[in-house]
């Protein structure tokens, strides 16, 4: 894939506008995204960068100052590398592939998958991750979101092992050591994502002096509704100057809340006036997934590697990812539905 001919001349296409953007930001983001539009063949390509485009015709834009400053701060080969996996080989490329897979083998297939990597003996199954990862690449799944709440070095070699994907590092402040940071500025796949938490404007300027792409997540409940939909923790997050304020729901949270949550990230995307774009975790995940093949899935593992279907909250777990594998996991909780008329 690394060297394919589409990706060479979108490579070679992207890294042009990089330079123009730093000269005329607002000129280069529009010809990008016309050409996009103009050379766009899938569904979700075309709605993306129509949508894209809408946005734009809004001058005042606080994403316009967000694209010029990441562009500023941000090591272009990282900017590149990272966006290339997950614009290209995870929401075009691997996007088809998805949609071939799931209509050859019958179940639905997610576009991006959560790995919760909690467990005290975690390292153990690095080897049944790994293979997961290469099994989801074969049915089209490049993106990958890494939930650590512990030390990460020793995921490291494993996000290595898979250059042609996007990783999600989800991370407290306190683990971005100087060990970490070391590594993540060697991994030009991988973007952190740093709790909103004590510490997190140290390490969010750290990394920001490092020339290094990273968001930020909030974990919520109900008790947060009101700082969310008053768009205070917006106002705030956007001093750390993230890419994203990932809204991520604990797992107490009400289902109507994480709804109205979502609901409040959907306005706050379209409102442009913050400096970082939210993304609610579950639900805009799913929402996207829909997007790229009709049957929406959101898959999720717990750090006992248990799957568990976040897109229907109320079944049970459907195995177990280190004795089976990712595949017939996936098979097993999501089947294609079989249509009335072919019954």
């Amino acid at each position: 894939m690394e060297n394919s001919m589409s990706r060479i001349l979108i490579e070679t296409t992207v890294r042009q506008t990089l330079k123009g953007l730093k000269e005329d930001p607002k000129r280069s983001i529009w010809n990008l995204v016309d050409m996009a539009l103009h050379f766009s063949e899938g569904r979700f390509q075309s709605r993306f960068f129509q949508a894209a485009r809408t946005m734009l015709e809004h001058e005042e834009s606080a994403y316009y100052a967000l694209i010029e400053d990441a562009v500023n701060h941000i090591e272009t080969e990282h900017l590149v590398k990272f966006g290339m996996n997950l614009g290209y080989n995870s929401c075009t490329w691997g996007a088809q592939r998805i949609r071939m897979n799931e209509t050859r083998l019958g179940f639905n297939i997610p576009w991006t998958v959560l790995f919760q990597i909690d467990d005290p003996r975690y390292s153990e199954h690095l080897p049944q991750y790994d293979l997961a990862i290469q099994e989801g690449e074969q049915l089209g799944i490049y993106s990958w979101i890494l939930l650590a709440h512990r030390d990460p070095l020793e995921l490291f070699p494993l996000i290595e092992r898979h250059p042609d994907s996007a990783f999600f590092l989800f991370c407290r402040p306190e683990d971005l050591t100087t060990a970490v940071l070391d590594k993540i500025a060697s991994l030009k796949h991988l973007m952190p994502v740093v709790r909103w938490d004590d510490g997190a404007d140290e390490a969010c300027m750290t990394l920001r002096n490092a020339q290094l792409p990273y968001s930020v997540y909030y974990p919520y409940s109900q008790k947060d509704l009101p700082f969310i939909l008053n768009g205070e923790l917006f106002c705030e997050t956007q001093q750390l100057h993230p890419l994203f304020t990932v809204l991520a729901a604990k797992p107490d949270c009400p289902a109507d809340v994480q709804h109205r949550v979502h609901q409040a990230a959907i306005q706050v995307r379209k409102g442009q006036s913050y400096h970082t774009v939210p993304w609610e975790l579950s639900c805009d995940t799913e929402n996207l997934d829909e997007i790229i093949s009709d049957d929406a899935c959101c898959v999720f593992f717990d750090g006992k590697g248990r799957l568990f279907a976040l897109d229907h909250p109320g079944c049970a777990p459907f195995g177990d990812l280190f004795q089976e594998g990712l595949t017939p996991l996936l098979q097993r909780a999501y089947p294609k539905s079989v249509p009335a008329s072919s019954q």
